[in-house]
């Protein structure tokens, strides 16, 4: 037995109309996205690149990417210490950052060259 609706699952009483729509939210507890902390973003668009690195093809504009002189064509190699060999490790860093806080980027532009940028990764709202 037990089919009576005060069953024993995940969050109780929220939303009883949508609840089957949204089948998973996570792993998380609480029905509200406001206990996980803001994330960072860097502002800029990437893909995998040929070599290892993530080829910045978009630059939102104003942005932090844009502020700290990223174009579309650079690869971005490192993001402070983390090495970056792909678009996905890249947005892990970027994600693990703390918004306001300088990090130091190692790009390859176009032409060849290599360079440190100053970013101060911003707030995703």
């Amino acid at each position: 037995g037990g089919a009576g609706g005060a069953g024993g699952g995940a969050g109780a009483a929220t939303g009883t109309r949508g609840a089957s729509a949204r089948p998973s939210a996570g792993p998380s507890s609480g029905p509200s996205p406001s206990p996980a902390p803001a994330g960072a973003t860097l502002g800029v668009e990437a893909v995998d690149d040929e070599k290892p690195g993530a080829r910045v093809v978009g630059v939102h504009v104003p942005g932090p990417g844009y502020m700290a002189g990223l174009v579309r064509g650079d690869v971005l190699l490192a993001f402070g210490r983390t090495r970056v060999d792909s678009a996905a490790d890249l947005a892990h860093a970027v994600a693990r950052a703390r918004p306001g806080k300088q990090v130091t980027l190692t790009v390859r532009h176009r032409s060849g060259g290599y360079q440190q940028l100053t970013a101060v990764p911003g707030v995703i709202t």
